[in-house]
């Protein structure tokens, strides 16, 4: 039986859990897989990055593929090896190294870059087809270089920038206040660093919180060390020379005026998918590669693309001549390994001549986004630009609740339609927002009072009084899709620790919001000699 070759190209989060998925048909021989890497380290988790700039973790537990293993099975994984150019035709993928390798299916897990904004002083790049075909050696697989002092956020070399600055108490300016942003401003302020956000809109996370939840937000930020310049969009950078005569970012000058001083400017403005492979081979391109909802490409069946690359959008008639298409990639990592499951599992099924039920990855519905930092705890999701005093008579059904209590930094909102939550938001109150969460995964209604859930985070409230917050069947880890009790079972196992558990169920090693839920049931599940027990 001839094995089909698969090329993957791209080794971060989403790539190494397609590689694992794959390994079984690896190594009976039915699937012959290659993996162009890139970089020149193990796949680790990009959400961590940021803990990783402030010396808060290190990278072995950042690591989320297993080299060794996949090559036993019988997999090329090529580290520091990036992929120029695609010939569909021949079925061909250029390697920088000179090599080319055949493919049967090529999968693209090409990931993101950081955007760099428009500022008088840097330099950025187009990545268009006729810039791509122009330049293609500064372009493909390559960043846009940066003057000294001035990093993103993306990769472990962006990390040790910061991680020095961290170090040295440096003044660390971050432009944008997304969640990436926003951690490495609290962690590194924590650290006792000078931190300061510079962001044109009115709140923090402006896609995600309302004017409510964002007011408390910013308050949280400067209590916790953190100064916030709102309103003032980011227009030039200036430099100073250094004993050496080397030039270094040394300010950030707004458009209404303001000159902000700084030793490291980390651009946190946003990702953008790293596309350039695809435009080039000639596929059909959006914000990301297009693919359909089996994700394959639009333009070619035989490549497909996952995680934060991949813009899923179902062809039509109407669609397919359309310049501008609707969606984007989810960018976050829940997603990416459940189409990296899906897809993997497509393939073991033609490689057995199964006939596979779901001809379509899986539906997601709108992304949980979370905001991790010490002390701050901000969940979000859905549309929540609702006010709850809207006199609203295109959605007569829907109802806005709020609770704020700005003195101790709390913040609730939830909108809901015929009684179902369809989207909140939580600042400081992190029961109450797990309590939602599951509300919101379930699609279940509310209850009609709705203050009955600020209970969660009240001083008399008793968790173990509260069958359903232990209950096995409640979903502690959303990225990846793990249970209450399947952690009891771990625990029960031996596994007495968050790192140990993430090694056993996955549990704890995506986006990282549910560690401190983990945690919490490592400690109720132990007894006072120290042995795990599980509930029942």
């Amino acid at each position: 039986m001839t094995p089909l070759r698969i090329v993957l190209i791209g080794y971060g989060t989403v790539g190494a859990r397609f590689v694992e998925e794959l390994l079984p048909a690896v190594e009976v021989g039915s699937i012959a897989l290659t993996v162009v890497a890139g970089e020149d380290v193990e796949a680790y988790n990009r959400v961590l990055v940021a803990e990783y700039a402030v010396g808060n973790t290190e990278l072995e537990a950042m690591l989320v593929g297993d080299r060794a293993a996949a090559e036993a099975a019988g997999a090329r994984v090529l580290l520091g090896v990036a992929a120029t150019s695609i010939d569909r035709t021949a079925r061909l993928v250029q390697l920088d190294s000179g090599e080319r390798l055949e493919y049967d299916r090529l999968v693209l897990a090409t990931g993101s870059r950081a955007n760099v904004p428009t500022l008088d002083g840097v330099e950025r790049h187009r990545r268009d087809l006729a810039s791509l075909q122009k330049y293609p050696k500064q372009l493909i697989a390559r960043d846009d270089l940066l003057p000294e002092g001035i990093t993103a956020l993306r990769d472990l070399t962006d990390a040790e920038r910061v991680l020095s600055a961290v170090q040295a108490r440096r003044r660390i300016i971050v432009l944008g206040a997304g969640v990436l942003g926003l951690e490495l401003a609290l962690a590194a302020a924590h650290a006792g660093a000078q931190v300061c956000v510079v962001h044109h809109g009115p709140h923090p996370m402006p896609r995600n919180l309302d004017r409510g939840g964002g007011q408390v937000l910013r308050a949280a930020l400067r209590r916790a060390g953190v100064t916030v310049v709102a309103h003032s969009r980011a227009e030039a950078v200036a430099f100073r020379t250094g004993d050496g005569g080397a030039r270094r970012f040394d300010t950030v000058i707004t458009a209404d005026g303001k000159q902000l001083r700084g030793d490291l400017l980390v651009l946190s403005c946003g990702v953008s998918p790293r596309n350039e492979l695809a435009t080039l081979a000639g596929l059909r391109t959006a914000v990301g590669v297009v693919v359909g909802a089996g994700l394959a490409s639009w333009t070619d069946p035989d490549v497909y693309a996952i995680g934060d690359c991949a813009q899923v959008v179902e062809r039509t008639d109407e669609l397919a001549g359309q310049r501008v298409l609707p969606g984007v990639p989810s960018g976050l990592v829940g997603p990416g390994w459940r189409q990296a499951e899906w897809l993997a599992g497509a393939f073991i099924a033609t490689t057995t001549g199964d006939e596979r039920a779901d001809a379509a990855a899986p539906a997601e519905r709108d992304a949980i986004v979370m905001l991790k930092a010490e002390h701050i705890d901000v969940v979000a999701v859905g549309d929540v630009s609702a006010d709850a005093w809207d006199d609203d008579a295109v959605h007569p059904r829907r109802r806005v609740s709020q609770w704020a209590d700005p003195e101790h930094l709390r913040y609730v909102k939830m909108v809901t339609e015929d009684g179902a939550l369809t989207g909140f938001v939580s600042v400081g109150m992190p029961r109450t927002a797990a309590e939602l969460t599951l509300l919101f995964e379930r699609r279940g209604e509310l209850p009609a009072d709705r203050s009955v859930l600020l209970r969660f985070d009240g001083p008399d409230y008793d968790p173990s009084a509260d069958a359903d917050a232990f209950a096995p069947a409640s979903t502690v880890c959303w990225c990846n899709g793990v249970t209450v009790g399947r952690i009891e079972e771990s625990a029960a196992c031996g596994a007495t620790t968050v790192e140990a558990v993430g090694r056993e169920t996955r549990a704890g090693t995506g986006c990282g919001g549910c560690r401190g839920r983990i945690e919490e049931l490592l400690a109720r599940a132990a007894e006072p000699d120290g042995t795990p027990s599980v509930t029942a």
